[in-house]
């Protein structure tokens, strides 16, 4: 069981670059996943007897490449077969670079990233394009990316395998995209790494609060397009908001690994160098925004909020009156019932419960956020701090009965605790 576990542990971790590199091989990423597969089946046959190999990641890297070497090796005795049959002209040799070229034709040595734009191909739509890309860079699955965007899990599932039928039949290359062509997938991508931080910073489902480990491979993606792409403010307004966000990682979890919410946590335990880096990024969203002539981005008004956070001291000393403005300018560009639902807690704090409450009860009647715990979450909390605390206690049993994270409903079902507590007493 203990082999099993650590066999599970490795794939969470290893699975997206196994997956990445044998794309670039094979040029076809669902043929890739199905390969990375045959390396886990033999994994979960053999190191039970064998042990963990002192390198779990390198030797399911060289099964899944070798049994990819022997698929192409037959295909390519196929070929010759029909070459002496007479069903290909020896005249007419197969046109562009082979598979171990042509990763020397990118600029980009990266294959992870070639793995993002591909998924993210124009073929795709974008729902298709951030769930394909989620299952196999992040590893992510099709239950938690399903709550991430608040859809049904058989409607993830569905747009997972129509995309790599779509990619497959469209022959769509594994590279990433060069000129023109770049700037219009940037945003799917942006999304996708944003998504990606997110699982790993508040899990939506397991015993863990976070995975740190999703939320470094979105910080190495953010910045490996912040360099490639140097113009782009919203490459910047990213990478801001993931620098600022991962600083508070320390003081996110307790003695026990249980939540700490945002405004309980130590922030002398907040890491001063990411603040800074993402700072500096967000001066250079902005700046380079200012250029262009155009208003900051979502995720530049997301790194702002973040940085409104970094700055303060103290819970006390957080300007909840521009936080609440910045929610309101978020709304226009990317108007959603989430962010209002944000927007209504920063009123709250900057205006008082009542205020927050009013927007909170006109958000219950969204289809969207009929099962996010959040809703109830947090209009438990207003109502608790309104003194409504009966009422507080049936929304925070209601708002733990719908998370799916241990840790999370720990919380809650204790916030539900403690209000009963206080409208008994």
């Amino acid at each position: 069981m203990d082999t099993h576990r650590t066999i599970e542990a490795v794939w969470r971790i290893e699975s997206a670059r196994i997956i990445a590199g044998l794309a670039r091989l094979v040029r076809d990423v669902g043929l890739a996943e199905e390969l990375a597969q045959d390396a886990l089946v033999a994994a979960l046959e053999q190191w039970p007897a064998t042990g963990v190999p002192d390198n779990p990641g390198a030797w399911l890297t060289a099964v899944a490449r070798n049994r990819a070497v022997d698929r192409i090796r037959r295909e390519e005795r196929l070929a010759d077969k029909l070459r002496l049959l007479g069903h290909e002209l020896a005249t007419d040799p197969p046109q562009g670079p082979q598979p171990e070229q042509a990763v020397l034709a990118d600029d980009i040595e990266d294959d992870l990233l070639r793995l993002v734009f591909t998924a993210c191909h124009p073929v795709l739509s974008t729902e298709a394009r951030v769930a394909l890309t989620l299952r196999l860079l992040g590893g992510l699955s099709t239950e938690e990316i399903a709550r991430a965007f608040l859809v049904p899990e058989a409607t993830v599932a569905q747009r997972i395998v129509r995309a790599k039928r779509t990619l497959a039949a469209q022959d769509v290359p594994f590279e990433v995209p060069q000129g023109d062509q770049l700037t219009p997938r940037l945003s799917s991508v942006l999304e996708v790494v944003y998504l990606v931080f997110n699982e790993g910073y508040a899990a939506t489902a397991g015993d863990d609060w976070m995975r740190p480990a999703l939320c470094e491979e979105a910080l190495r993606l953010g910045r490996v397009l912040a360099g490639l792409m140097p113009g782009e403010p919203e490459v910047h307004g990213l990478i801001a908001l993931l620098e600022i966000q991962a600083s508070r990682t320390a003081a996110r979890t307790g003695p026990d690994g249980e939540p700490v919410l945002l405004l309980d946590q130590d922030r002398t335990r907040w890491d001063r160098l990411l603040i800074h880096r993402g700072l500096a990024a967000l001066d250079r969203a902005e700046a380079r925004a200012a250029e262009l002539g155009v208003p900051p981005g979502p995720y530049t008004v997301q790194a702002a909020i973040a940085a409104c956070h970094a700055r303060a001291g103290t819970p006390e000393q957080t300007d909840w009156v521009r936080i609440s403005a910045l929610y309101a300018a978020l709304a226009e560009r990317t108007p959603s019932p989430v962010v209002e639902l944000n927007r209504a807690v920063a009123l709250a704090m900057a205006f008082g419960p009542e205020t927050g409450l009013v927007l909170v009860d006109r958000l219950a009647a969204e289809p969207a956020l009929g099962t996010y715990y959040l809703l109830p979450s947090v209009r438990g909390d207003l109502l608790a701090r309104l003194g409504r605390y009966a009422e507080a206690a049936a929304e925070f049993d209601r708002a733990a009965a719908l998370t799916r994270n241990t840790r999370e409903r720990g919380v809650l079902e204790a916030r539900a605790a403690e209000s009963r507590r206080a409208a008994d007493g």
